[in-house]
Formats: C-alpha cells, sequence, structure tokens
C-alpha cells in the first residue's frame, strides 16, 4: 500500500500482537490507534471507510466510521464460523457491504440481513513460483538428491517463539531418518538474523522473501496453522499443520471456537485432509514420528496430494481484487 502512495498512519508491524493477554497489556496502544483515527475521520471526512480482517479493532472502529457518514465495506470477513457468530448481529447497520473470500460465508450473513458477496480469493491473484525444482536446488545451494522438508513457522515473533523450537527439533529427526534437506521460509516482515541468533540453525537453509518456491519445491512441510497452510495447500504439498500458543489462551479458545479444524486448509476443504497437530500434541516427537509415517505411507501421500488439488477449485476465479476496487467505487 505503501508503494503505491497511500499514506500510512500505522503500519500492521506495530500490531502483531496475538492472545486474550495479550491484547489486553496493549489496550494503551488499541485505544490511541482508535482515537487517533477518530481524528482523521472528523478531518478528512472519507466518503468510504473499507476494514480489511482484524475484527477485535475493525467492528469497534466500524461504528465510529458509520457515525461519521461514510460508507463502510469490510474485506475479508472476520472468522465468525468459527467462533463469536454473534458478531454478524452486531455488524448489521455498521457494515453497508461484506466482501468475503470464501463462498459458504455468504449465507452467514445474508441470514442476518447483511449485503454481503463472494469475490474469491486474494491468494490466487499472487499464487505462483517462477522456479522448477533444478533450479530451486541451484539458487539455494542445495542437494540435488535430497528430498526437501520445508518449516513454515509464520511471521509473528510470538508465534514462532512457542512453534518454531518444536518444529526445528522434530524437523531434525526427520532429516536424518529420511535423508532430507531442511529448508526453512523466512517471511518478509523478518531477518535471517533473527533465526540465527535465537536458535540453532546450523546446516539449515533460510530462504527469505521466497516463501511460494519453497511451498512449491518442498516434499513435505510442516506449517503454522493460518493462511500458510492454505497457500501451501494450493501448490499441492504434503504437510501437516502446527500449533501451539499460551496455556491461557488456549483454553479459552476452547471454550470458544466452534470448528472441528483449526488449518484453514482443512476447513475450505470441509474435512480433515492433513493432520493437525495442537497444543500438547504439537511435540517434536509425535512431530517426527507421524511426518515419518506419513513419508513411508505412499498411499497416503497420494491421497492428500489428490485432496489437495481439489481446494484451489473452491476459491473462486482470479481477479478478488479488481471485483473488490469496483464495489468500492461503485459505493462512492
Amino acid at each position: 500500500m505503501k508503494q503505491e502512495g497511500m499514506q500510512l498512519i500505522y503500519h500492521v508491524n506495530e500490531l502483531g500482537f496475538m492472545g486474550f493477554a495479550e491484547v489486553i497489556r496493549h489496550l494503551p496502544v488499541i485505544r490511541s490507534m482508535k482515537n487517533t483515527l477518530e481524528t482523521v475521520l472528523r478531518h478528512k471526512k472519507p466518503d468510504v471507510v473499507l476494514l480489511i480482517d482484524y475484527p477485535g479493532f475493525n467492528l469497534r472502529f466500524a461504528k465510529s466510521a458509520k457515525r461519521s457518514g461514510a460508507k463502510v465495506v469490510y474485506y475479508i470477513s472476520p472468522q465468525v464460523w468459527a467462533w463469536h457468530r454473534s458478531r454478524v448481529r452486531k455488524m448489521r447497520g455498521i457494515v453497508d457491504k461484506m466482501l468475503v473470500i470464501f463462498p459458504f460465508e455468504v449465507d452467514l450473513y445474508h441470514k442476518e440481513g447483511i449485503d454481503a458477496e463472494f469475490v474469491g480469493h486474494p491468494l490466487l491473484e499472487g499464487l505462483r513460483s517462477e522456479l522448477d525444482r533444478k533450479s530451486f536446488v541451484k539458487r539455494y545451494g542445495l542437494s540435488a538428491d535430497k528430498k526437501v522438508l520445508a518449516l513454515v513457522p509464520g511471521s509473528r515473533k510470538q508465534e514462532i517463539e512457542m512453534i518454531f523450537p518444536v518444529m526445528l527439533q522434530a524437523a531434525r529427526s526427520i532429516a536424518r531418518d529420511e535423508g532430507m534437506e531442511i529448508v526453512v521460509a523466512v517471511a518478509p516482515t523478518l531477518q535471517e538474523e533473527y533465526f540465527r541468533t535465537f536458535y540453532n540453525v546450523e546446516g539449515i537453509r533460510l530462504v527469505k522473501n521466497a516463501s511460494y518456491d519453497v511451498m512449491q519445491n518442498a516434499d513435505f512441510a510442516l506449517v503454522t496453522s493460518g493462511t500458510a497452510t492454505l497457500e501451501t495447500g494450493m501448490f499441492g504439498t504434503p504437510m501437516v499443520v502446527v500449533y501451539k500458543t499460551s496455556w491461557p489462551t488456549y483454553l479459552i479458545g476452547r471454550l470458544l471456537i466452534r470448528v472441528n479444524n483449526i488449518g484453514l486448509v482443512n476447513i475450505v476443504a470441509g474435512k480433515q485432509i492433513v493432520p493437525e497437530f495442537i497444543q500438547h500434541r504439537a511435540t517434536a516427537s509425535v512431530l517426527a514420528r507421524e511426518v515419518v509415517a506419513i513419508l513411508r505411507n505412499g498411499e497416503l501421500l497420494s491421497t492428500m496430494k489428490q485432496e489437495l488439488s481439489l481446494v484451489r477449485g473452491k476459491l473462486g476465479e482470479i481477479g478478488a481484487s479488481s471485483r473488490v476496487a469496483q464495489r468500492i467505487l461503485e459505493m462512492v
């Protein structure tokens, strides 16, 4: 957005905290941000306010935007199908147009009288890798005769601190047993030096700003729960989903979450097509044992790849961004 000329008042990197305790601790920052943006509303008087994801803040800010006289468009729905379904009713009267990225979300909003439209998933627009396996191996100095085990630990340090040590320990065991090389997909918001400073990554290839190349060319992946599971899945790469958080956050989440799976790739598929290792099951020994069993089961790997190939078709047609832009212009 900044490259396109947008004036940034806050950068999303300043707001990367997760979990109930963490949000409470950062309430002063959140209040300050809300006050600043309400001042912007009064002075700039925008015709349309576009809210993107981030429901904890955006649903409160939507009320202020509506009171200011702006039309409110919400792009990328809060995950009301997973938890906090009561939020849907709160949106009635404050959200003029809901633009959703999963087809099953439309009915949830229509039932509450909210104008909702499925625009397709924006991932489809940029989901590509320019490197074939031979080029990938050559660029990153990997062995041509070894399979690649990818680690996709996410972009938030708070998540990485909980999950990456387990991933790394499991990966070393898997790589040793199966003769694989380990490659870590480093998110654009992080530095390779962060991993070298805090974790023992000797002998492991760190690849920054090329996560799709890693996903495309990996033979198997350990992926932190989130959008990355969907991205990896759309490349057809077999994987397991891994997630750990603080125990208070996990226990509260267990009471609130209403879906059987937390991996986005499984949610879109409508069933569990890749295994999930959550909280107490996310241990290095369990991960290593289960992944090795999968890697040695050709039939299971083939089935997983086949199921993953069907996921992409559930995300609509390419062009989500253009459709969103058009709807905003129509509202103006």
